[in-house]
């Protein structure tokens, strides 16, 4: 989130959160041994956007299992894993589950904003298509979303999930204990189907899509809080900025910003502080 004080032109900017693929656990040189000759690409014909999202999984490729762990910035610690095993210490590994590595590469390789968890994103209403445990691996294409569930045919009960590469590859963080990885499609008992999430409306033209974050947000007609909220966002939302100015400064959490960036869909002004992004003044967005 943004809790940047403002207080010269332009504003002040932070450093961004690191996304590097390097792994930080215990032991870095035998993750990076593991993958090194790892072919993770797209290995079949993919779209610019199927492309990105693999190219940004890809980019973590590792970096350990934590479960819990990651973001759409990138690898964070995780929890210690609740059964014990290789996940009991997982709060002390920086790193990705299945789910945030999805997350993670949709978001920095697309813009597309997917939930956390893996049974969430398999229900994902966004979905320009769907394909069955039947269907195999025949209709895929790179970067679309691999299931696995125990009981296949209920996507409430998924429990992995991971980005199809092509040509019966896949790129997953499996488990705790090891890393970013590429793997052969475990077309098992569990495996419960793919969808793809490409293909998806486009943001306006000139734009550049963030995440927000808090719940009840309020957009509004003009860069200030003087009038009524036009509509409020229900919790973190993916919001297309064409522009931002100065306007009325805003504080939470003890923290104040001053800038406004204006969203086009809505017809509307947000603050800058209630947008995740370690900038007071975004980056790559031009003054209106």
């Amino acid at each position: 989130m943004n809790r940047t004080l403002v207080t010269v032109a332009g504003g002040v900017l932070l450093a961004a959160v690191g996304t590097t693929g390097v792994a930080v656990a215990d032991s870095p040189q035998q993750a990076r041994t593991v993958t090194a000759a790892a072919d993770c690409r797209p290995l079949t014909g993919a779209s610019a956007q199927a492309a990105a999202i693999v190219n940004a999984a890809c980019s973590q490729l590792g970096v350990p299992y934590s479960w819990g762990g990651g973001s759409i910035h990138g690898p964070t610690f995780g929890q210690d894993y609740p059964g014990g095993g290789p996940g009991a210490h997982d709060s002390k590994v920086k790193g990705f589950d299945c789910s945030h590595l999805v997350q993670y590469a949709a978001w920095q390789g697309a813009g597309i904003a997917l939930p956390e968890g893996s049974w969430n994103q398999a229900k994902w209403s966004g979905a320009s298509a769907r394909f069955t445990r039947a269907q195999g691996l025949a209709p895929l294409e790179p970067g679309d979303l691999l299931l696995w569930a125990s009981s296949p045919g209920n996507h409430d009960t998924v429990h992995h999930i991971a980005i199809y590469l092509g040509n019966g590859k896949m790129v997953e963080a499996r488990e705790s204990g090891t890393v970013v990885m590429v793997s052969d499609v475990r077309l098992n008992a569990q495996y419960a189907g793919a969808l793809r999430i490409t293909n998806n409306e486009q943001p306006p033209a000139n734009t550049k899509r963030f995440m927000t974050w808090g719940t009840g947000v309020g957009l509004r007609p003009e860069a200030g809080t003087g009038k009524p909220p036009l509509t409020r966002l229900p919790g973190p939302t993916a919001v297309d900025v064409l522009c931002q100015a100065y306007g009325e400064s805003v504080t939470a959490e003890g923290y104040t910003n001053n800038v406004w960036s204006y969203l086009p869909t809505y017809k509307a002004w947000i603050s800058n502080i209630y947008i995740d992004d370690p900038a007071a003044w975004l980056p790559g967005v031009p003054e209106c």
